[in-house]
């Protein structure tokens, strides 16, 4: 079965060797490691994303039917999170530029990735 345990480890590591390359690529382009919030956004996306499985997982037997649904609940509230605690630190120089958005869209794609992956093996799992 899918569970939440192996999901969160998968996502952490496909997070920790992402994080290492995103980092990477910032040293070697010459570019500030850890501005832009970057730590913060890795761990959020994280918490959020197993948060996210978790909740799904767990109402998958009685709310099958509207599962999608609960996942698009999930997806915005990961924007509500980015506006919270990112958009106005890196709106405050009158716009965001692309490490600002990387540092948050990158860990926010992996997530979203692995959780409608593993949506998916949900939806298609006989209970």
């Amino acid at each position: 079965m899918n569970s939440p345990l192996g999901f969160g480890l998968k996502l952490f590591v496909s997070l920790a060797i992402v994080f290492c390359a995103h980092i990477s690529i910032l040293y070697y382009l010459n570019f500030p490691l850890y501005e832009n919030k970057i730590i913060l956004s890795y761990v959020l996306n994280f918490i959020l994303g197993i948060t996210i499985y978790i909740l799904l997982y767990k109402l998958r037997i009685k709310y099958l039917d509207i599962l999608g649904f609960i996942y698009m609940g999930g997806s915005l509230l990961k924007f509500a999170v980015f506006f919270i605690f990112f958009n106005s630190t890196y709106k405050d120089d009158g716009n965001v530029n692309s490490l600002e958005a990387a540092s948050f869209l990158i860990p926010y794609c992996i997530c979203l990735f692995f959780e409608t992956f593993y949506l998916i093996k949900l939806l298609n799992t006989k209970v």
